[in-house]
């Protein structure tokens, strides 16, 4: 059975740092170019960082510089670290293979309060 785990969300201020981490279980993430994504309230869902097999990277325009993606292929775990968070940034993030989905973690909470 197919599991991703999102974690590592919380409260910050702006400027503030988070790491985010993605477990998978029954997905290999180094197979698979991956990807983080968020939603914001009333929005729809958006992509945010891809991450190649061969571990090229590729971000989102309002992220690029702030956001890095990585992966540990030894822990099939996946990471955004995001700095100089701003308020915009406040969303849920979920992670998922950007080609093919699989069923949609519980994503986790990151909130920039201003």
């Amino acid at each position: 059975q197919v599991q991703l785990v999102e974690s590592g969300g919380g409260l910050v201020p702006p400027g503030g740092s988070l790491r985010l981490s993605c477990a998978g279980s029954g997905i290999i993430f180094r197979l698979r170019t991956m990807a983080w994504y968020r939603q914001a309230p009333g929005k729809q869902r958006e992509l945010v960082a891809t991450i190649t097999p061969s571990s090229n990277t590729n971000y989102e325009d309002s992220v690029k510089g702030r956001f890095t993606i990585s992966r540990d292929n030894a822990k099939n775990t996946m990471y955004l670290q995001m700095n100089s968070l701003k308020p915009e940034d406040t969303a849920v993030y979920y992670c998922n293979s950007r080609a093919a989905p699989v069923d949609w973690g519980q994503g986790t909470q990151v909130t920039v309060f201003s």
